[in-house]
């Protein structure tokens, strides 16, 4: 796909969604464009494309799963087909869903994944039954899996300070070419993690911002949330020394390719840096300060969102600058029993006489 160079990342994304969702509808039920296009106005493009991916592992498990289906393919089955599944057919999807091979490869879910997998398909099915296009709705009779609460993963603070410390000097065993990539990359990783734990912005958030949305004179980065709204989030001394020295002595030596001018990070490629590449880069650096915990981008967010509710105590300041529309889940996240009061539990109680 050929990317003009006054496209924002945001209409570059937009572009690869929308060839990928049409992509996925070549392999459906041609009924299935129907429910796509019935569901646009009240959903994002990356709903959208997250519903074709699970509603094509229902199909893909029809047909290789369910004998009803053993002779024909993916686009043969009609609506006159999933009208006549029964409950039990759904309940051996879900199964099916907790380990299954495809392409020679694995795949997995726990009972979050099945219970968005069955989400996705309880809306497809209601979609068809609420236009009186089906009369049997199996879905709804078949439990959903019982949700368990998540603990909240994040880094303490000597882990952050650890973790910083590892991007700005390096580990001691670097050598030959990672040490060159290591010093050549410095300057922008340490602005990367920096941003990351001082700001609380998303990886896609991140990866999005052009060098027109960094403005030191109010201490702020302009940014595009969910659903594309448009904000300001506002960052201290620490981020801003560190995106200064990127930018000044570093960015300026990059020599971009065509149509990426723009962007603040760069990759290796001296293209925009991808989602995946500073997933890596997370994993990378983190797995080194801790082994126990997993590490990605959205935790350094959550470490985040933690230091700023027990610096303020105020859990609606941390809603509007983690850009949550709902509170609660803020209050669920981030004013929930801290790990620190939990350590005061393990001393509250003497087993041994003295």
């Amino acid at each position: 796909m050929k990317i003009s160079k006054n496209e924002t990342f945001q209409q570059q994304s937009m572009q690869e969604n929308t060839l990928k969702l049409r992509a996925i509808l070549k392999e459906l039920p041609a009924f299935c464009r129907d429910y796509f296009r019935g569901i646009e106005p009240s959903t994002s493009l990356k709903t959208r494309l997250g519903y074709a991916y699970d509603i094509r592992t229902f199909f893909r498990f029809l047909i290789s799963q369910n004998p009803a289906f053993s002779d024909i393919d993916i686009t043969g089955i009609t609506l006159e087909h999933i009208e006549q599944l029964k409950p039990v057919d759904i309940e051996e999807y879900m199964e099916y869903l907790k380990l299954y091979y495809y392409n020679g490869q694995k795949y997995t879910n726990d009972e979050h994944g099945i219970h968005r997998k069955m989400a996705s398909l309880r809306n497809f099915y209601l979609y068809y039954h609420k236009r009186e296009l089906i009369k049997n709705n199996p879905t709804v009779v078949v439990n959903m899996p019982k949700l368990h609460d998540r603990e909240i993963i994040r880094l303490d603070t000597d882990e952050v300070d650890e973790l910083l410390n590892l991007v700005e000097h390096g580990s001691d065993n670097l050598k030959g070419i990672k040490k060159t990539y290591y010093e050549k990359n410095k300057l922008r990783n340490i602005a990367i993690f920096t941003l990351f734990l001082g700001t609380g912005i998303r990886v896609s958030e991140c990866v999005g911002l052009n060098i027109e949305d960094v403005d030191f004179k109010e201490n702020r980065i302009r940014i595009i949330r969910k659903g594309g709204k448009e904000e300001y989030v506002y960052f201290g001394t620490e981020v801003a020394d560190a995106l200064g020295n990127y930018i000044e002595l570093s960015r300026c030596l990059v020599q971009p390719q065509k149509g990426h001018e723009h962007a603040l990070f760069y990759s290796i490629q001296k293209r925009r840096i991808t989602v995946k590449a500073v997933e890596n880069l997370v994993t990378e650096y983190a797995s080194q300060v801790t082994t126990f915990k997993h590490i990605t981008p959205h935790k350094l967010r959550s470490t985040y969102g933690t230091a700023l509710y027990q610096q303020t105590g105020d859990i609606y300041l941390v809603a509007d600058v983690l850009g949550h529309n709902d509170v609660n889940t803020t209050k669920k996240h981030y004013a929930a029993i801290g790990d620190d009061r939990k350590r005061k539990a393990a001393k509250a109680v003497t087993l041994h006489k003295n």
